[in-house]
């Protein structure tokens, strides 16, 4: 029979029965294999690992364990003891006879169908089944990340990074992954209380204690992790994992993309279950494959799901992904959730050796129903640490775990802390540092960089070579100083930067929540109108420009502001800027005459030319991005996309006199960004833009809007519109960038195996020029022309009385890396200069 037994006394009246059930030729776990209690209504099944628990006061003698291909198997009990059972099911499988079955297919349909009416219960009582349901609420959670590299054991062993660290070596775990194993790198923990307030809705967390491996300052892993493995709501319509949404079994369009079978009953804790399949109608759509067990106690709650993602799902670098979640019964009667486990591995492709291998294991426990907390408790920042929770020992987490660390996972700590120490492993990770993210070390106190901008080339400087960089975090966690020279071939002129940040708390001025005082000096070269997101401007890729590219200026700046995030997102930003702007290339600042005779061009005798212009700005911005996370690069804070809109206030004041300021204005500038997220026909990334200037000014101080003459494609940028081909006083401005997904591609024959995504886009904007600011109704000599080209054309223009509007059809998900899209602009085509159609590529990593 192959049983194994341990024995432990029991307490009282209370039988217990747990254990793995596992095949007795290959000693492989055996999922779903059926438990019952001859003479009762009581019985269980077994897990993904084969494990199985059990605990009762009703008298028990006997457990017997069912499994189709297996032969049945009886094990005696005593009542009132608990017992360890280690069964092997002998396989039956010799004595079956081929059965050749003819017929058929039917058709699948939702109408008459059980497994979808059973389906629509469970959608209709949502709702309750939620912990929102309750007026009060109150658990912990204990919450564990791991990530690991995955292959065979012999590969692990003599993998050529890792053979002469023979110490990180001796923690290979070949238990987690069937035929493989994996090399932990990474483990973070944490334990929290959680509380919920229904009307007025409010939450507080409370982290009790965090702890995890610590690569260094700039290798963030915990932020990005975090937002790939989010927590798993089955009760919610949509499910985001790995930056995409998939649709919840038990959504409202849930029939409508997926097939329900009913395909077991089974009783569990004397509660019947109904245990229903399910299957995307599409393979390659964002849903899920698998089953779950639905209470048939007129609640249809949710007792336990086991489920995955497909191979043809359009998604990258998974190969693997696997979601269980598990809901305990409260004295109450309602289940909820007890245990969610997300297991993935990741690789280049579904064939390579190897890959990384990530799981996150949350827990619950302590549930408190409908006991409130005074309404002072939830006054203050909405997640609160406790002043200890980065220095538990080990004592408080041994006592407060949930589940207990293999010894792989606690070794983690001491292996990757080792690693760290050692000077070779320094190196490699200062040699990948420069490659990633572009600084490079020159001794403790400073690094050199960015690497990407020592190189470039215009149409002003010529050939420009630039060296710089900045001090570390070991010459100081609270001050960075930074530093660089360039110098231009073409104009034989220098160029300079020089600035300090100092944060006013014990933090560095790089880990959120930011307080910190910024101070710069800078003379450089700028083109009007470019605005680049998370990228240098003197980045060498970016030399490269369509069309015409002579129009620049010669900058000089002073700036001084302060920076205050707050923990709930909010943050503002004050400061004074000093700017002197002087034309470069063919630009020029004309002044308007009033004689200039009818049909004369600016500049040419009636007009005088303008050497430099000077602005003294008082800045304000205010900033609010509810629950937003970010990955903190070493040059920029990347924030990563939530549902949550994002609110920037900008205002500005200009005052005439103030360190040679030459104009009085106020600015006031308004952005809204949001990413809508439309379940199976993918997402839309809105943004909204209004401005408004008062006072006169002249053009290099009105709102030069954002242009792109790289061939790069820019999400915030007019990619077709010519740099200083547009100023306004007042303007508004819609972008929307579509990503489907694949929700086309995936239906279509051939494309669909190629996982690409498709993408559209539409940008309007509307502006004007007020008379006091436009230099062809206004004769102020205060004024200047806008710029013409050397045939006296026009190259700046006003909006008058139509939007500038540009469209674009793109695919996406080229090689998992590129997206190229084709651009039509589809006003103000008469424009001197302009490209009517461009094709233009972008570079994303994304899941």
């Amino acid at each position: 029979m192959g049983a194994n037994f341990n024995f432990a006394q029991g307490q009282g009246g209370v039988t217990s029965v747990r254990g793995t059930v596992k095949d007795a030729a290959t000693n492989e776990p055996l999922i779903g294999v059926t438990i019952f209690f001859p003479g009762t209504s009581l019985g269980a099944s077994t897990d993904l690992e084969g494990n199985f628990a059990f605990r009762t006061t009703q008298t028990i003698t006997r457990v017997q364990f069912t499994y189709v291909g297996y032969k049945t198997q009886t094990i005696d009990l005593t009542p009132g003891e608990s017992r360890v059972l280690n069964v092997k099911l002998e396989s039956e499988s010799q004595k079956l006879k081929e059965v050749v079955i003819k017929g058929r297919s039917r058709n699948y349909s939702n109408k008459n169908n059980p497994a979808v009416d059973l389906i629509r219960l469970v959608v209709d009582n949502r709702n309750k089944n939620r912990l929102e349901s309750y007026n009060y609420v109150q658990y912990q959670q204990y919450d564990k990340l791991l990530l690991a590299l995955s292959n065979s054991p012999d590969k692990l062993r003599s993998n050529f990074f890792f053979k002469k660290y023979d110490f990180v070596l001796k923690n290979i775990d070949t238990t987690k992954l069937q035929g493989m194993a994996i090399l932990p790198l990474y483990l973070q923990e944490s334990i929290s209380e959680h509380y919920f307030k229904k009307e007025p809705e409010k939450k507080k967390t409370i982290v009790q204690g965090e702890k995890k491996v610590d690569f260094g300052e700039f290798v963030v892993i915990d932020s990005y992790v975090k937002h790939m493995y989010q927590d798993i709501d089955i009760y919610k319509n949509n499910i985001t994992l790995l930056t995409n949404q998939f649709l919840s079994p038990i959504a409202d369009l849930a029939p409508t993309f997926y097939r329900f079978y009913i395909t077991d009953t089974v009783i569990v804790d004397g509660q019947k279950l109904t245990e229903l399949s399910f299957q995307p109608k599409n393979e390659a759509d964002f849903l899920f494959t698998g089953k779950l067990f639905v209470t048939m106690d007129g609640n249809y709650a949710v007792q336990k799901v086991d489920m995955e993602v497909g191979p043809k799902v359009n998604i990258n670098w998974v190969r693997d992904l696997h979601i269980t979640l598990n809901f305990d019964r409260l004295p109450n009667g309602r289940y909820n959730l007890s245990k969610s486990v997300l297991r993935s591995e990741f690789a280049p492709t579904a064939n390579s050796k190897g890959g990384v291998y990530g799981e996150r294991t949350v827990s619950y426990k302590d549930f408190r129903i409908n006991q409130p907390q005074p309404n002072s408790f939830y006054e203050g920042e909405a997640l609160a640490k406790a002043p200890t929770a980065n220095q538990q020992e080990e004592d408080f987490w041994a006592t407060n775990r949930h589940d207990s660390l293999s010894v792989t996972e606690a070794n983690t700590y001491l292996s990757i802390d080792s690693l760290r120490s050692t000077k070779s492993f320094k190196r490699t990770l200062d040699i990948a540092t420069m490659l990633v993210a572009g600084y490079k070390q020159a001794g403790p106190y400073f690094e050199i960089g960015p690497v990407n901008t020592f190189y470039s080339f215009n149409p002003v400087e010529g050939f420009r070579l630039r060296a710089g960089g900045r001090t570390t975090t070991t010459f100081s966690k609270r001050l960075m100083l930074e530093t660089y020279a360039a110098y231009g071939f073409k104009d034989e002129k220098w160029k300079y930067f020089l600035g300090g940040t100092y944060s006013l708390t014990d933090r560095s001025i790089f880990e959120f929540p930011v307080r910190a005082l910024r101070a710069n000096y800078q003379k450089d070269t700028k083109i009007p109108g470019q605005e680049l997101q998370f990228v240098q401007e003197d980045n060498f890729l970016l030399s490269f420009k369509r069309g015409t590219n002579d129009k620049w200026l010669y900058n000089e700046t002073y700036t001084i502001d302060y920076l205050h995030e707050f923990r709930n997102r909010f943050s503002f930003r004050v400061g004074f800027k000093n700017w002197e702007q002087s034309p470069a290339g063919s630009l020029q600042y004309l002044k308007v005459n009033n004689t200039l005779p009818t049909g004369d061009l600016p500049g040419t005798g009636g007009a005088d030319q303008v050497k430099s212009l000077t602005t003294s700005e008082f800045q304000l911005e205010l900033r609010w991005a509810p629950h937003e996370e970010y990955v903190q690069g070493k040059l920029y804070r990347y924030p990563i996309v939530n549902r949550y809109p994002v609110f920037t206030l900008r205002a500005a004041s200009g005052v005439k006199g103030v360190f040679n300021g030459d104009y009085d204005y106020q600015s006031l500038t308004l952005n809204v960004t949001k990413r809508f997220f439309l379940s199976q026909l993918g997402y839309s990334d809105v943004i909204a833009e209004g401005g408004y200037i008062v006072g006169q000014v002249p053009f290099p101080l009105l709102a030069i809007h954002r242009a792109n003459q790289t061939y790069s494609y820019q999400i915030q940028s007019y990619n077709l519109m010519n740099f200083l081909e547009f100023v306004s006083d007042q303007y508004a401005s819609l972008n929307i960038d579509h990503c489907f997904n694949g929700f086309i591609f995936n239906k279509l024959p051939l494309i669909r195996h190629t996982k690409l995504r498709e993408f559209a886009t539409l940008k309007v904007l509307y502006g004007k020029v007020r008379e006091e600011n436009d230099p062809g109704n206004n004769d102020n000599k205060d004024l200047l022309a806008f710029p013409v080209n050397a045939n006296g054309l026009p190259t700046t223009y006003s909006l008058e009385k139509n939007p500038y509007v540009e469209a674009s059809v793109g695919v996406g998900n080229l090689f998992k890396f590129f997206r190229v899209d084709v651009v039509k602009r589809l006003s103000y085509l008469n424009h001197p200069g302009v490209s009517e159609l461009g094709i233009r590529g972008r570079f994303k990593f994304d899941f």
